[in-house]
């Protein structure tokens, strides 16, 4: 045994992470901990890890046997390159002075090991999020660990990368390597599992075998079946909502044209790099773009202008929850009251009493676990985190709700309730743009789909198209 944990108990201000919990690691064995967001899994794994101390239990490793980390929470230094983060603490050096061209090729070497294709001096502030996950996993593969932990390492990554990962990851399985593997996915998950640890609420509820059903999977994480993952109820589309013409910032996409109709979801699909993001940023008024317009209700906004966006019934949920959508020091109630703080103020006050009572009435609704409004969303889960973020545009009720990658390290019983809501607001007669590297996500939940490919749309599907046409589109070229 490699590592073994055994009666693990952990709390948090006065809320239980870990009861009881019992877990281990052989070699040559990829052993999945499953659970909903708040189950305890990334709480189990700083127990492992030596983050936390547990209140009572043991944590036992074998003689020699080396653990390394791949967060779910990116550990990068934005400022340093590429490179200086894949050996930070422990640069090469010659004559006492670092190597800079060893370091270099040292670097190389990694990224090709994860299919990266970046210059390892480009500052790391410069790469996308996936990108920066890759640069994670290669850190951690160059430390030569007997016991590999990845908390949800493929949630930012297309399947093309995710593809590369679990071929990594079963190479180091033959080479005798530990590996626990945190994630939501769970096609992921019959790929790779040798066994599967279920956790729900703090307790281990049962250990499954390679090969287990993703029906049973989901009946111990949740506490019940699933009868339908992507539960999307489609509706009459009415009139235009959002509308987005020639969109255009040099460098980063080109003449992008797309419409979304009151009660439709359009997805928006696209390999890592596509533009996808940068395109609904400038769209709500985060970054600047050279020319095209943006219309909500008909209504052309000024550019550059989150305010106005804000204004005219427009909602953008970034994929960087941590960096973006919340302000990690403040509290539950705070972060859900964010959106709504001026616009329910009464005489220039803000009307605490009635935020507390709606922030109250979402967490509820979203199922967020949490020990109260006051307690720091910093504190919660990932998945949780998320859910907050979703929540506080919720509660303003936009004309048009752009989610970007919003069920990124959201579990399956959580996703669907998020799906639910989506459902609830185009009934209502709303409009979502939905943006995920998810493709059945996106193929489920749309009612059709804007495919980007080099920052161009490079074509428009119907519902309940396949993936392969998607990724026909995603990986066309265009003439220079």
């Amino acid at each position: 045994m490699l590592l073994e944990a055994r009666n693990i108990t952990k709390s948090f201000t006065g809320v239980k992470a870990l009861d009881g919990v019992d877990f281990d690691v052989r070699p040559g064995e990829v052993h999945v901990l499953l659970g909903e967001n708040g189950a305890g899994k990334s709480t189990l794994v700083k127990v492992l890890a030596g983050v936390h101390a547990p209140d009572r239990g043991t944590v036992e490793r074998a003689e020699g046997a080396r653990l390394a980390v791949i967060y779910q929470e990116l550990t990068l230094v934005p400022g340093l390159s590429v490179a200086e983060n894949l050996f930070l603490g422990r640069p090469p050096r010659r004559f006492g002075i670092v190597d800079k061209a060893r370091m270099r090729q040292d670097a190389t070497r990694l990224l090709d090991r994860v299919g990266l294709r970046v210059d390892p001096g480009t500052p790391v502030a410069e790469l996308g999020i996936a990108q920066q996950q890759m640069v994670e996993i290669a850190r951690a593969l160059d430390l030569d660990a007997q016991v590999l932990v990845l908390d949800e390492p493929t949630a930012v990554l297309t399947d093309t990368e995710t593809d590369r990962l679990l071929a990594i990851m079963a190479d180091l399985r033959e080479q005798g390597v530990g590996l626990v593997f945190i994630t939501h996915h769970l096609d992921e998950i019959r790929r790779i599992a040798d066994r599967v640890t279920v956790l729900r609420d703090g307790r281990s509820v049962g250990v499954l075998p390679r090969g287990a059903s993703v029906d049973r999977m989901i009946e111990l994480m949740v506490g019940r079946t699933i009868s339908e993952q992507y539960p999307r109820r489609r509706q009459a589309p009415g009139e235009v909502l959002l509308r987005v013409e020639g969109l255009t910032r040099a460098g980063a996409f080109h003449d992008v044209s797309f419409h979304v109709r009151a009660g439709e979801v359009v997805g928006v699909a696209g390999l890592v790099g596509a533009g996808r993001t940068e395109v609904v940023r400038a769209a709500f008024g985060v970054d600047r773009y050279d020319s095209g317009r943006v219309e909500v209700g008909g209504r052309t906004l000024p550019g550059h202008d989150v305010r106005a966006a804000m204004r005219a019934g427009l909602g953008l949920v970034p994929e960087d929850r941590k960096g973006q959508g919340l302000v990690l020091t403040s509290t539950v109630g705070d972060n859900l009251g964010l959106v709504t703080l001026r616009s329910t103020a009464r005489a220039g006050l803000v009307d605490r009493k009635g935020q507390r009572g709606r922030a109250a009435d979402m967490a509820e609704r979203l199922r967020v676990k949490t020990s109260g409004l006051g307690q720091e969303v910093r504190e919660l889960s990932g998945g949780n985190q998320q859910k907050v973020v979703i929540g506080k545009w919720l509660l303003a009720d936009p004309k048009v709700l752009v989610l970007d990658e919003p069920t990124r390290g959201v579990d399956v019983g959580a996703k669907v309730e998020i799906y639910e809501l989506v459902n609830r607001m185009t009934a209502a007669g709303r409009a979502v743009l939905l943006v995920s590297s998810d493709l059945p996500e996106v193929i489920g939940m749309s009612d059709r789909i804007v495919v980007m490919a080099h920052g161009r749309v490079a074509g428009e599907l119907p519902a309940g198209t396949t993936q392969d046409k998607v990724m026909a589109l995603a990986v066309q070229e265009f003439p220079a």
